[in-house]
């Protein structure tokens, strides 16, 4: 677990955080309903100087509340929430704004000026914060060429792509050399390709400058793809907090099963399994394959007792680089021969039989 690991870049607190009711915030009368919103409730947990956490919930779930108590946007109802040893509830808006310079934010929609160039966007938090022109400009032209857009300085943002755009984002995120970055869904509005090029540089950021990458999604592909651990948040709580190996390999809750369910096909349903049987009649077996028993295992086996197999269906994945999956084999041979390579593979509960050869139901 992370929270383990000592001096934390953020440490959240027994936090609580509540919006007003509809009463208090619209002034109507004493009649009307007042029920406050919770929006956090009593989330502790630590994020590591220098990993890459990603929060995942689906809408509602309080992920964005979330960053906005990191960036001292919001203050907490209660609780507290620690930046670089310094609980931000205890500071006034002068040191806020001292603290918010110490993270960068990349957004969904990008959140670029449209009317200023690729440079005048990357330049702006430096212009604000009153850097010297010719600093600024050396900033941005190492920016520029650090995310791939050099050529683009000039250009203006309706002649991006839609990557190049984040790529902008992101460069304007670090402007200010900050230690801490907060990625907000900055790749669920891009297509496959381009995500994967995001979270390439994000990963890069995180290895060369040593920055703290938080990343909030709804994508469990993305948490494969780049991140050390994982919170899993349902209704404003914090529901699992693991290494995201440990969340994809065995998920705690319904709300983690369901997020490592979108990223990994697992077993078959039952009507995919229908759909196999038609095309292989032979014993249908699904494998768990991790760091410890690969498919050479699975062959070493099958070998051994001069079985067949047959990859019909699965895939298997790396996270943080360990691989890790379901593989579901057709195995054909002699009866007792496939029923004796079952067994095996099934020992210790690693495999599970889906269907016999000859059988007309599913195994038991």
């Amino acid at each position: 677990m992370t929270s383990d690991i000592p001096h934390p870049h953020v440490r959240f607190v027994d936090v609580v955080k509540e919006y007003p009711g509809r009463r208090r915030l619209f002034g109507l009368r004493a009649g009307s309903p007042d029920t406050a919103h919770r929006a956090l409730d009593t989330v502790t947990f630590d994020i590591p100087r220098g990993s890459v956490l990603g929060v995942v919930g689906y809408s509602g779930a309080g992920k964005s509340t979330l960053v906005r108590l990191i960036n001292a946007l919001e203050t907490p109802t209660s609780g507290s929430v620690v930046v670089d040893g310094t609980d931000l509830t205890r500071l006034g808006e002068a040191r806020l704004q001292k603290v918010r310079r110490g993270s960068g934010m990349v957004f969904q929609h990008f959140n670029l000026f449209a009317s200023r160039t690729v440079a005048g966007n990357v330049a702006y938090p430096l212009r604000v914060a009153g850097r010297p022109r010719a600093e600024v400009e050396a900033r941005v032209a190492e920016l520029l060429e650090f995310v791939g857009l050099a050529d683009k300085a000039r250009s203006y943002p309706s002649q991006l792509s839609g990557g190049q755009k984040q790529r902008v984002g992101i460069a304007r995120a670090l402007a200010g050399a900050p230690t801490l970055l907060l990625a907000d869904e900055a790749t669920s509005a891009l297509d496959p390709e381009t995500t994967a090029e995001i979270l390439r540089l994000l990963t890069r950021i995180n290895e060369e400058f040593g920055t703290t990458v938080v990343v909030i999604t709804h994508e469990m592909a993305v948490v494969r793809e780049i991140c050390d651990s994982v919170v899993v948040m349902d209704g404003g709580r914090v529901v699992e907090h693991s290494s995201a190996y440990d969340v994809f390999a065995a998920p705690k809750t319904d709300a983690g099963r369901s997020f490592v369910a979108t990223a990994s096909k697992g077993a078959p349903t039952p009507e995919a399994l229908q759909r196999l049987r038609e095309r292989y009649p032979g014993t249908i077996v699904t494998v768990r394959i991790d760091d410890s028993f690969g498919s050479p295992d699975v062959t070493r086996i099958l070998d051994r007792h001069g079985v067949t197999g047959t990859v019909v269906y699965g895939d298997v994945a790396e996270v943080q680089n360990r691989p890790l999956g379901t593989l579901t084999y057709e195995l054909t041979g002699e009866s007792e021969a496939v029923a004796a390579a079952a067994a095996a593979l099934a020992d210790g509960g690693r495999a599970t039989t889906l269907a016999v050869a000859g059988a007309d139901e599913v195994a038991a």
